[in-house]
């Protein structure tokens, strides 16, 4: 039973970052729907980011304050600049165009967009030096292929939209609401890319944040903090109804307590931890999942309009993408860094010193017994 216990735990430690990133999926599904409905009922969708990262700054600050507290380097200038730059990044710029547009596509649209994170964090990647690309070998030729391919199916959603998908039965929730929604495919999908581009660089710099900032909630925090003042300037200028940033206790306070909780707070704190342990390109290598179960919620259960363009793309995005990774999984021979180096010899120096050191007190204990064995052989004569 103990041996059961301990393989139990040894798999869950191996494979905890994969669970965290699954769990973290299937949270993101949820979150298209509900933010759709909230938008459907009227709620602006900067008015929106703006109090979903005051919620989330507001749950994490606690946690943050009180179990980083001996861990949490100080805040330099520099440090703060970098900080605010990653908040620009990744929690007010990407989030807010994102969001715009849903107005435009689908969410199904942008489930499958989201899969390009991955293939362009790792060009990024490529480009920094923080991923190993070798075109001598087969890997290093699927990883070129498969950010080829994904790229290719971007473009086919992006510029073929193609029919309609009829539905099979009625759908079973609506979540339209009567005001109408004028799509503007073209002018939606540009506004995802640029999210999508931006959402990449975000990963790539919070590789290099964690570094000199390793604390994973206070981070959260303030990038949650600082990333809702910069959402409020923005939608101060662009929103000038004081009307607009009205909240009544229904959908729209749901999905911003759900988006702020959840998403901007738990699932953010989750991806830092993943991205410490395993790097940028392997926390967008679970994109797929979320698309999966978008396509199958909006199609068969919310009756959400399907398109062929859409279908296509999100196929060829997602073949790409597992080209990728399969390039990215067979890579074995990871070079040691350095301080891994200093650590071993460390190690084996130490249990070089211990050996020495029973070695010596064997021989010591050796040499006594003689003269004792000797001194009382003596006396007995």
């Amino acid at each position: 039973m103990a041996t059961k216990a301990c393989t139990l735990i040894g798999t869950y430690r191996r494979f905890k970052p994969h669970i965290f990133m699954t769990v973290a999926q299937m949270c993101y599904t949820f979150l298209y729907f509900i933010t759709e409905a909230s938008f459907n009922h009227g709620m602006n969708s900067h008015v929106y980011i703006t109090y979903r990262h005051i919620v989330a700054g507001l749950a994490i600050l606690p946690f943050a304050y009180f179990l980083e507290r001996k861990i949490r380097p100080k805040l330099t200038l520099a440090l703060f600049m970098e900080i605010f730059v990653l908040s620009l990044l990744g929690v007010s710029l990407a989030p807010n165009m994102y969001f715009a547009s849903l107005r435009f596509t689908s969410p199904t649209f942008l489930a499958s967009m989201v899969n390009t994170i991955a293939s362009l964090t790792f060009v990024l990647a490529v480009i920094l030096r923080l991923e190993i690309l070798d075109l001598r070998n087969l890997r290093g030729i699927a990883k070129i292929l498969g950010t080829l391919v994904s790229l290719a199916g971007v473009m086919t959603m992006t510029l073929y939209k193609g029919p309609i998908v009829q539905n099979i039965w009625h759908p079973q929730i609506h979540l339209r609401g009567n005001i109408g929604i004028h799509e503007n495919w073209l002018k939606g999908s540009i506004l995802t890319v640029i999210s999508c581009i931006t959402w990449s660089m975000w990963y790539i710099m919070q590789a290099y944040t964690l570094k000199r900032y390793p604390a994973q909630l206070s981070l959260t925090a303030w990038m949650n903090f600082v990333g809702a003042a910069q959402s409020a300037v923005f939608t101060v200028f662009i929103q000038h109804k004081p009307a607009a940033w009205a909240i009544g206790f229904n959908i729209d306070f749901w999905s911003t307590l759900y988006g702020g909780v959840v998403i901007s707070g738990l699932l953010v704190f989750i991806q830092l931890w993943c991205t410490e342990e395993k790097g940028p390109v392997f926390v967008t290598m679970f994109n797929p999942l979320s698309t999966i179960l978008v396509a199958v919620l909006a199609y068969f259960v919310f009756g959400e309009k399907l398109y062929v363009g859409s279908i296509i793309g999100g196929v060829i995005v997602i073949v790409g993408l597992y080209l990728l990774l399969w390039g990215k999984e067979r890579d074995k021979d990871v070079p040691v860094k350095p301080e891994e180096q200093a650590y071993t010899t460390n190690e084996e120096h130490e249990d070089l010193q211990i050996k020495v050191f029973t070695s010596t007190a064997k021989d010591l204990k050796g040499e006594t017994q003689k003269l004792y064995n000797s001194f009382d052989s003596h006396m007995i004569t």
